[in-house]
This record gives structure tokens, sequence and C-alpha cells, in this order.
């Protein structure tokens, strides 16, 4: 076996998330009596978490700290209730997870969605599968790209860094790879186009699942 952990992006790379994230940000504005975004926008407003998300929909010169606030408190009120509404797993993905464990892979994911989010998210779509760490955004810890939140999954699962396979459907995802020095592979399924993953040097680009069984299985073909 090449790898003994891979770690996944959450949003764009397990579930599609994309439609509940869209709908809390604009309930967010008109509630507060901003224009409000088309859905097909928000897969580049996302990715670096929450609060850049509030900071990204508001109007350039809106985003002080005291309007960020008050609108990221009415999105989290809207997604709390509604974070499953329209949120679907991608194809393939559950089956793969369970696929990489009876293998003896430790799975975990890497969120810049806030942690109590991402835990009730995990929860509810992969209750099936037994991950080694489920970490979001939490209170003092940096976001991706900043490789921290890698770090303290490696010292969770005490899984060295030559082992681990980091998987995501972003630049930023890319960058927290490489930052934390671990091996990439970047999704064609997600939130950005294959062209972001390749100027941020993934690993290698897959474009399903099941390809991330047969790497772990074989290695990367790097560079």
């Amino acid at each position: 076996m090449k790898k003994k952990l891979v770690i996944f992006d959450l949003d764009g790379t397990l579930l599609n998330t994309i439609e509940d994230l869209g709908n809390a940000a604009n309930y967010a504005l008109h509630k507060n009596g901003y224009a409000t975004h088309s859905m097909a926008s928000y897969p580049f407003f996302v990715g670096n978490g929450v609060r850049r998300l509030i900071e990204r929909v508001l109007p350039e010169d809106r985003r002080d700290i005291e309007t960020v606030e008050r609108l990221l408190k009415d999105f989290k009120e809207y997604y709390n209730e509604h974070l499953t509404d329209c949120t679907k797993p991608y194809p393939g993905i559950e089956d793969m997870l369970l696929g990489l464990r009876a293998k003896g892979v430790k799975v975990a994911v890497a969120s810049n969605k806030y942690q109590a989010a991402a835990e009730r998210i995990v929860a509810h779509y992969y209750g099936n599968v037994d991950f080694a760490a489920v970490e979001g955004q939490k209170e003092g810890v940096k976001t991706k790209p900043d490789p921290s939140i890698v770090f303290g999954i490696l010292a969770k699962t005490k899984v060295a860094k030559a082992d681990v396979l980091y998987v995501g459907d972003s630049g930023v995802d890319m960058e927290t790879a490489r930052r934390a020095c671990v091996d990439s592979a970047g999704v064609t399924w997600g939130f950005r186009p294959e062209k972001e993953l390749i100027e941020y040097h993934a690993g290698t680009i897959v474009n399903s699942p099941d390809q991330i069984l047969s790497l772990v299985e074989t290695g990367l073909p790097l560079g």
C-alpha cells in the first residue's frame, strides 16, 4: 500500500454544497438590503471559509468588520437550518471512502467550513464511514491554504507526510498540500476548473472517485 491516509477537502470534493451555501449567502444579503448573486457565481466565491465568502459577496465599499459580522451571523442562522436542503454527495464518493477503509487506509476531512457545520454535514451524508478526523474552521486556527489543519490531522492520526495523499477541487487545496509537503490530487468534478488545479501544481488530476483508490494502491504519477 502506497498511502496510509487520504485527507479530503469537503465542499466541492466530497459533497456538492454550492446551492445551500449560495442560498444562505443570498439570504444574508437580502435580509440586510444588498443585491443577491446568481448561483453560477458562487463556485468562485467559496473556498476560503465563510468569512471570506461574506466579504466577497458584499460590495467592495461595504466590507467593514461590523457589516461582515452581521451578515456572517445571518448566514450561519440560515445555513444551520438548511445545510442539507440541496446538498448532494458526488456519485461514487461513498463507495470510494468505504473502499479505502476496507483496505486499511485512514480517511479524514480538512475543510474551511466552520467546525460545527462540517461535523454535522459529514455525519449526515457519510455516517457509515469511519473518519479518523473531521476538521473544520476553528477559532484561532488559520484557514487553508495555511497547512495547520493538515498538521493537526497528521498529529491526530500519527501518519508520516510521505504516507499521505491530499485530495481537493481547488487551487486553495493544492496550495495547502504543497505547504504541508504532502502529495496532492485535484478532482475535476468540483467547483473549480481543471486549469486552476494545474496552475497550482496538482500532483495529479483525477476524473472519478475510483481513480483515487488506484492512486493509493499504485502511487502517484507526480510531475
